[in-house]
């Protein structure tokens, strides 16, 4: 699938997806449940805009029992990578909050412990 700029921008229109994509961006993988808690939103909503960020191209996911992790799409264009990167590192504000929730969740073994165990 080629990820053309329509479906990305189009994308990256809705604040939550693009809050999804910055703090990817930071943090490289993300489980559904540490995203709920960053962005204190529930777990299906979440999910749904995860499910129309891969739909576009633009991530993937990994299964780890029942947890799913997601991660930019290996075959994402340069150009995109480049405006998400941008994004990300002039945009700091946007996240912010989020990132100081998961900050509050300790590191990734910490984190993964706290919210993906179930």
């Amino acid at each position: 699938m080629t990820l053309d700029p329509l479906s990305f921008f189009k994308c990256l229109s809705d604040e939550t997806r693009l809050s999804v994509v910055l703090l990817i961006a930071v943090e490289r993988e993300l489980c559904v449940c540490e995203l709920t808690e960053a962005l204190q939103i529930s777990q299906p909503k979440v999910s749904r805009h995860l499910a129309q960020l891969r739909e576009c191209g633009l991530l993937c996911d990994r299964r780890e029992g029942q947890w799913v992790f997601y991660r930019f799409s290996p075959g994402l264009p340069d150009w995109a990578c480049q405006v998400i990167q941008a994004t990300t590192e002039n945009n700091h504000n946007l996240i912010a909050p989020a990132l100081k929730k998961l900050l509050e969740m300790g590191n990734r073994p910490q984190r993964k412990q706290q919210c993906c165990q179930s």
